[in-house]
């Protein structure tokens, strides 16, 4: 049945592995997940203001071997009203990916950021179920732009390169 025609003129026998560069998620996973009310019950039996909240983001990623990656998408919340926090949640969502015939820029693309945007909306889902089993209205990030991120961190790293003298 590889090869049969389908309507719309597509063939269900996938293409032959070219040169092109390819992508494939393996597994997605999280790999921690801390969730604290500090100040429960009194933070819900008497809600204060609006909390204010603050969210860091953080990919990392490591080589497991010639083609795949381990893509570690962090992010932590902590919510404060009056000085005294409300709630914290750290999550740690990772994914294994394999990344065939990429050169060097794409390939840090492929995992620094293409990576980090497929998994986001699952650990975005993971930190609103939290926020919400622990009593609160759950917290839905918005959408983060991880090509604006990676040339965030690579300013850093390229001015502290460029202040090294040459050994």
């Amino acid at each position: 049945m590889a090869g049969e025609a389908r309507g719309n003129g597509e063939s269900s026998a996938l293409p032959p592995p070219g040169d092109s560069p390819q992508m494939f998620v393996n597994v997605q996973y999280t790999k921690d997940l801390s969730f604290e009310n500090p100040r429960a019950p009194q933070s819900l039996i008497q809600p204060a203001t609006q909390p204010e909240v603050a969210i860091n983001v953080d990919v990392k990623a490591r080589n497991l071997n010639a083609e795949a990656y381990e893509v570690v998408l962090t992010i932590n919340v902590n919510a404060n009203a009056q000085g005294e926090p409300v709630f914290l949640v750290e999550l740690a969502y990772a994914a294994v990916v394999t990344v065939r015939n990429a050169p060097e820029p794409l390939l840090t693309s492929l995992v620094l950021v293409e990576t980090p945007r497929i998994i986001f909306p699952f650990a975005r889902a993971v930190i609103a179920n939290a926020t919400r089993d622990g009593g609160f209205p759950p917290l839905l990030i918005n959408p983060i732009d991880f090509a604006e991120l990676l040339r965030q961190q690579q300013v850093p790293a390229q001015a502290a390169a460029e202040d090294t003298p040459p050994v």
